[in-house]
């Protein structure tokens, strides 16, 4: 099991922000699940009739997702699961097809709104703790681009440098795979977003996975509080 930590300036840069960690080994993912491609469908045609006639504005009032504008308003960004969700319910589109344990994932991402990167846990190196951004920082993205990050963001590192930011997605170094038998899930919501959806989240994610892994093993599932 990895220990992981939040920085005392994590806790003070964004207070009331949560964190949900999700551990999971024993895993395969090397080919389709028909429970879990049967369970997209289904997640899309709920949010499809949840949320039926909804505009951007409509979806931007909902709390969790008026969090995360919140948060990616300071930068200047829009936040993708609202664009994922609406993709989804305005133009009829179909969550994609990545790898079981990727869109164990997303699944629960559009039905939660709840941010949350996986990595291999066989990828990251100890220790591994959420932080902020730092001017100077930098991030080589999955396509192999060395990015700048920008000051202020929340972030993980493992002892090689930055995993994941809110913002800029997840490094190169560490994503899900198809050798993946180990994985991290790390949720990611700033203040304004619950506890409790943070929690929801985790257990979606869980219950997705264990439609092709029933005998995986849970190392850990827990929330880091910011206060």
């Amino acid at each position: 099991m990895l220990a992981i930590s939040g920085t005392n300036e994590w806790k003070n840069s964004h207070p009331g922000a949560v964190i949900g960690l999700l551990e999971i080994s024993g895993v395969e993912n090397t080919t389709s699940s028909p429970a879990l491609n049967q369970r997209k469908r289904e997640t899309e045609a709920r949010l499809r009739s949840e949320y039926a006639g909804f505009s951007r504005l409509d979806f931007l009032a909902l709390p969790v997702m008026a969090a995360y504008d919140r948060y990616y308003k300071r930068f200047n960004k829009t936040y993708h699961v609202q664009l994922q969700v609406e993709s989804i319910v305005l133009k009829n589109k179909n969550l994609p097809d990545v790898s079981p344990l990727v869109d164990a994932n997303f699944t629960a991402e559009v039905g939660t709104f709840v941010l949350t990167a996986g990595h291999d846990v066989s990828k990251l190196e100890e220790p591994v703790c959420i932080d902020v951004s730092r001017e100077g920082d930098e991030l080589t993205a999955m396509n192999g681009a060395t990015k700048p990050i920008r000051a202020g963001d929340m972030v993980m590192r493992d002892s090689s440098g930055i995993c994941c930011t809110i913002l800029y997605g997840q490094d190169n170094r560490s994503p899900i795979t198809t050798e993946t038998r180990h994985v991290l899930y790390v949720a990611y919501a700033p203040v304004g977003v619950p506890a409790e959806s943070v929690e929801a989240q985790l257990r979606q994610i869980e219950q997705n996975v264990r439609l092709f892994a029933p005998h995986a093993k849970v190392e850990q599932s827990l929330v880091l509080e910011a206060w």
